[in-house]
């Protein structure tokens, strides 16, 4: 009997180390593409992403690494992953490149190994148009073959009008495009990201595969913003939410779960991709994690910050995963 126990069960083994894996999201869904407001796959048939962003690199570098991806990715099931490159703050990027990009490719290289899509952020409220352009040059010769890899060009303009927006994205994405022609671009809106009506009136032109951000916290932003989003698309603006959480817009206070909701359900109502504010261990709301978190996953529910829960849980549910 025991032998017949062991034999059945050392079947059963070899049975499901043939068995076929799933898919990866990069192996599922290809080269992106944006067809009319939509972000569809290499076959033109809609995608919606969802997944987390780190925090700032300056700030949470620990998060930066191989073994955290791997784990948003194969626990959380975040099918995108997003890298916020610090533009400003101390140690940031233009104070020490060398330390940013030892935080970012690691991030880049472990997406692309795990099949997941990944956001290279230029984390920043300010232009800085002649060293982005030099960044994004180099980030797209060297991953732009990569089918996993997402630009976002410019983080949050704050007091940077329309217009001059308009010509900071031109040079970036210009520069992008002689290394890399189909990967999706994200261009900021002005005010936050926050006007994409201000957008909506005079969007880029002559591009593809490029998508609008805007950011919500289901605290501040409400039904208003919501509206402004609906009006963009229905003028042919395709938007992606690269940015959002569930608490007021400082990141602290009290998580408003009805308003979470609500966006939840307008986002996938709209096939609206979403990725939520961050992955770090600050004694904020917004924080996914506490201080004692492992920088490298294997995060136990008890490690977890209620935001981050939510987080976790949202994607898990939404992406297909069973809880």
């Amino acid at each position: 009997m025991k032998r017949t126990i062991i034999a059945i069960v050392m079947a059963m083994m070899t049975i499901a180390s043939f068995a076929k894996k799933e898919p990866t999201p990069v192996q599922q869904w290809g080269q992106l593409k944006v067809v009319g407001t939509q972000l569809c796959d290499q076959n033109g048939n809609a995608v919606t992403l969802r997944g987390a962003s780190l925090g700032w690199h300056n700030r949470w570098p620990r998060f930066y690494n191989a073994k955290a991806v791997k784990w948003l990715a194969k626990d959380w099931n975040a099918k995108v992953i997003r890298a916020a490159m610090g533009i400003m703050i101390e140690d940031n990027y233009l104070e020490n490149p060398s330390f940013a990009l030892d935080c970012i490719e690691p991030v880049v290289k472990a997406a692309i190994k795990e099949g997941v899509y990944v956001i290279i952020d230029w984390h920043s409220h300010e232009l800085k148009t002649k060293e982005a352009v030099k960044f994004f040059g180099k980030m797209a010769k060297k991953y732009g073959a990569n089918a996993n890899v997402i630009y976002e060009i410019y983080n949050e303009p704050v007091e940077d009008s329309w217009e001059s927006l308009k010509e900071y994205s031109k040079a970036v994405i210009d520069e992008i495009r002689k290394y890399d022609p189909d990967n999706i671009i994200l261009v900021g809106c002005p005010h936050w990201d926050q006007d994409i009506h201000i957008v909506a009136e005079s969007p880029l032109e002559g591009y593809n595969n490029i998508m609008y951000t805007v950011h919500f916290y289901a605290g501040t932003h409400k039904q208003y913003l919501r509206d402004r989003v609906d009006a963009a698309m229905q003028k042919g603006i395709p938007v992606f939410i690269s940015e959002c959480a569930s608490m007021d817009a400082s990141g602290d206070g009290k998580l408003d779960k009805s308003s979470w909701n609500e966006w939840v359900e307008f986002m996938e109502a709209k096939k609206i991709s979403w990725v939520c504010w961050s992955v770090s261990d600050k004694n904020e709301t917004c924080s996914m994690l506490l201080p004692r978190a492992k920088a490298t996953g294997n995060w136990t529910k008890d490690l977890i910050k209620p935001w981050g829960k939510i987080v976790r849980e949202t994607l898990r549910m939404k992406n297909g995963n069973e809880e």
